[in-house]
């Protein structure tokens, strides 16, 4: 995976219970992927699997999507530990079952940029099926964070006998190109606050629940800023009612249309 950095001045299984079922019932829920025991995450509360929110397994049918459960390895992390290191072969198909981690790469002047975040659901793959398969990026921990890890041999395995599904990465890396040249336009915005609020109107997107949950610092090392002029112009927002804070690095988009407004000013 090409990554392009614009340098700037201010610059995310279910454990079921035996139960009586009809006939009808059962066939209505064979589409349901489910993990074995000790999958305990939100996904299995609610009674689907992670998998079902990751574009990467979109395309594979349930079988297939458990036979990977079966054989996936998991393991559980606390905030601030580092689970990649940059130059580390890419060996697995990481999943994140709960909890926020992040990409990111360190400058030669120590400077720590942010590439993206991850939350409940999302899978970091990206340069798998590279030929040197290696790691261009640190991954560390937000949150707390609960992870699935899907060996590369099985998936690949997997895709050699489902080779439809190849199509479904296809599709997917397009839209994954789409995604970043969005990226590289709004880092291309020399506003700082046009900038901030395009980042956070896509954030609060891809976020999962109502709240972004995020540290300033973190903002600002992912869009170019100076973490003082991300809570600069945080605190404007605030005045002007288009976000709350919500709690320590957590805010809430309360104006989309006023966060629109100003993000497509001229």
């Amino acid at each position: 995976m090409a990554t392009l950095w614009i340098h700037s001045e201010e610059t995310a299984c279910l454990v079921t219970e035996c139960v009586t079922m009809t006939i009808e019932e059962s066939s209505a829920n064979s589409s349901r992927v489910c993990a074995g025991e000790g999958h305990d995450c939100a996904f299995s509360r609610a009674g689907s699997s992670c998998m079902d929110n990751i574009r990467l397994f979109a395309d594979l049918p349930a079988d297939a999507k458990r036979e990977l459960l079966s054989c996936s390895r998991r393991s559980v992390h606390e905030e601030g530990s580092i689970i990649v290191h940059e130059g580390d072969p890419i060996e697995s198909i990481i999943v994140v079952r709960s909890g926020r981690i992040k990409t990111f790469r360190t400058g030669a002047d120590g400077e720590e940029y942010v590439l993206s975040v991850l939350h409940d659901g999302q899978a970091l793959w990206h340069g798998m099926f590279l030929e040197d398969h290696v790691y261009h990026y640190s991954v560390e921990c937000l949150t707390p964070a609960r992870l699935c890890r899907i060996h590369r041999a099985d998936f690949e395995s997997l895709l050699a006998r489902h080779p439809d599904v190849a199509l479904g990465l296809i599709r997917m890396v397009c839209t994954e190109l789409d995604d970043a040249e969005q990226r590289i336009m709004m880092l291309s915005i020399r506003d700082p606050r046009r900038r901030l609020a395009q980042y956070l109107l896509v954030r609060d997107q891809s976020c999962v629940g109502p709240e972004i949950h995020l540290k300033l610092d973190d903002i600002a090392s992912s869009i170019g800023l100076r973490p003082e002029t991300v809570s600069r112009n945080v605190a404007r927002f605030v005045r002007e009612g288009l976000v709350e804070r919500v709690g320590r690095g957590r805010l809430l988009v309360t104006d989309h249309d006023g966060l629109e407004a100003i993000a497509s000013e001229e």
